[in-house]
């Protein structure tokens, strides 16, 4: 399952690259244009080219389209926040994937390899295993001339110092999920006081004074908010294998201390 979702979310991220770059590309073609949009005709028109872009292209080009309209200085920031934060998450993903270690195999391999070999043979196991498990032990093993009371010492300091590894850049990624959905609201306000800037200088209230100016405004607010829900799962998901992880490496701990005053009572 591990695997599968990791898999997944490179394919996410590169689709999202890709429409990226195909913003980028007709940015400069349509910024010719945003200069009429406080006319009625011009509003009326943007309707009309955005509904005929969702029934030829679907969502993909209807989001795009949407995504231009926003304006590149707010939708910019938010993309990149997207992006970057995915990368984050799927380097997370693939890290925590290849650190899992079948620990019941590891205490079984390090047992036996003591039974025949003795100290140096488990730290040889340990050695040639992955993992922040495999780390621990291999920490632990290595204190086992100093007492049972150094082991447990080692053990649990390292895996403070492990967990760190595991959570590395998660802030970065918390970061972006709480400056997301801010700039969309940043912008939104930004974009209301325009509005009411071109009433004021309008002397009118009609809707086709303010419509184009109060849905960029808008739309900010709603791609900051996606941003934000797309990190937010994927940022669960993480601490979900982060937690599964630090149980295994607690409890395999425990494990390692019953097999170390084994052999000691030998």
């Amino acid at each position: 399952m591990k695997k599968v979702f990791a898999i997944l979310s490179i394919v996410a991220i590169f689709s999202f690259g890709s429409t990226m770059t195909a913003v980028a590309q007709d940015s400069t073609a349509t910024a010719q244009t945003t200069a009429v949009a406080d006319s009625a005709v011009s509003d009326s028109t943007q309707v009309t080219e955005g509904a005929a872009v969702v029934e030829e292209g679907g969502m993909h080009k209807g989001l795009k389209q949407k995504f231009i309209e926003g304006g590149a200085g707010w939708m910019a920031p938010i993309a990149f926040c997207l992006i970057v934060g995915l990368a984050l998450c799927i380097e997370r993903i693939l890290y925590l994937s290849l650190s899992s270690t079948n620990t019941k195999k590891l205490l079984t391999s390090i047992d036996e390899a003591w039974s025949n070999g003795g100290v140096e043979a488990a730290l040889e196991v340990c050695r040639n295993t992955r993992g922040p498990v495999a780390s621990i032990f291999y920490q632990g093993l290595s204190r086992y001339d100093e007492g049972i009371d150094v082991v447990e010492k080692s053990v649990a300091s390292y895996g403070g110092v492990q967990l760190g590894l595991l959570e590395k850049n998660l802030t970065w990624v918390s970061l972006f999920i709480t400056l997301a959905p801010s700039l969309g609201f940043l912008g939104t306000v930004v974009g209301m006081i325009q509005a009411f800037d071109k009433i004021q200088q309008v002397g009118d209230i009609s809707a086709t004074v303010v419509a184009g100016g109060m849905k960029v405004a808008l739309l900010t607010t709603v791609f900051g908010l996606i941003v934000a829900m797309i990190l937010q799962v994927f940022f669960n998901y993480i601490l979900t294998l982060i937690e599964s992880m630090t149980n295994e490496m607690e409890d395999s701990s425990i494990s390692l201390l019953d097999i170390i005053v084994k052999h000691q009572k030998k």
